[in-house]
């Protein structure tokens, strides 16, 4: 469920900032009055939030601590593990002719 933001039209209540998030369904309709104080309200645009102080989610370590495994490619169809359990390699095994 989307976490929404409003502002208050004109004055707010006592117990109210101007501006306040409400989690709402993605289909349920705007409010038009502030939930604490019943003044007029409406929704307003905002930016997407981001992930604060999570920039190494795929890390190698991050992955491997949460039971991932990770490979790199190192040629055509073949990849080595760089963390994580599973095999050292993977892609078509190299016959000797």
């Amino acid at each position: 469920m989307p976490l929404y933001v409003y502002e208050h039209d004109a004055q707010h209540g006592e117990k109210c900032d101007n501006r306040f998030e409400v989690l709402q369904g993605l289909h349920d309709e705007p409010l038009s009055q502030c939930p604490e104080c019943g003044k007029p309200c409406h929704r307003v645009v905002t930016t997407f939030a981001t992930m604060k102080g999570r920039r190494n989610i795929l890390s190698s370590e991050n992955l491997e601590k949460h039971g991932f495994t990770q490979y790199q490619r190192v040629g055509r169809g073949q990849y080595e593990k760089t963390c994580g359990t599973g095999p050292e390699t993977l892609g078509p095994k190299n016959d000797a002719k």
